[in-house]
């Protein structure tokens, strides 16, 4: 695409969990939690593969609940996912590729958790870099905190 821009983004997240790293972890390698939480606000989910290991694969569909386009069809986003490297109660890192016909969001996003033990619980930090273009900023910036706000209300609900 001629007026593609050649640079990505990196966008990021963090937000103070009362929970340990280990349960944010935990919640983060079982499908059935993690499709609960992960989900921004408006939205479901549905995991259609998930290889919690190392080199191990994921698909997830993400649906609109309210009318908003999506990335692969009309109301759904669906992502494939490979983790790069697993660090229990530490740190996960995993590729990203939205299946979309449109270029605008076509590439390879690298997702960091990033999980720090505190006196208050974790601070959880995701990084996202290589964000494809088509991704808005503020849509992006407030679908990461929806999902670490939903996450905080999943994992606190544990301790």
């Amino acid at each position: 695409m001629a007026n593609a821009p050649n640079n990505r983004r990196t966008d990021t997240a963090s937000k103070m969990i009362k929970a340990s790293p280990q349960t944010i972890y935990q919640s983060f390698i079982n499908p059935e939690a993690l499709v609960s939480w992960l989900p921004p606000k408006g939205m479901s989910g549905c995991i259609d593969k998930f290889e919690p290991c190392e080199g191990g694969t994921y698909r997830i569909t993400l649906t609109y609940e309210v009318d908003h386009p999506g990335k692969t069809s009309e109301n759904t986003d669906v992502a494939r996912g490979k983790f790069l490297e697993l660090v229990p109660d530490k740190r996960i890192v995993q590729s990203i590729e939205f299946d979309s016909e449109d270029p605008a969001f076509s590439g390879e996003m690298v997702q960091k958790w990033l999980l720090e033990p505190t006196s208050e619980g974790t601070k959880v930090t995701i990084i996202c870099e290589n964000v494809p273009w088509g991704i808005q900023k503020e849509d992006h910036d407030e679908g990461l905190m929806s999902t670490l706000e939903n996450l905080a209300i999943f994992t606190e609900d544990k301790q």
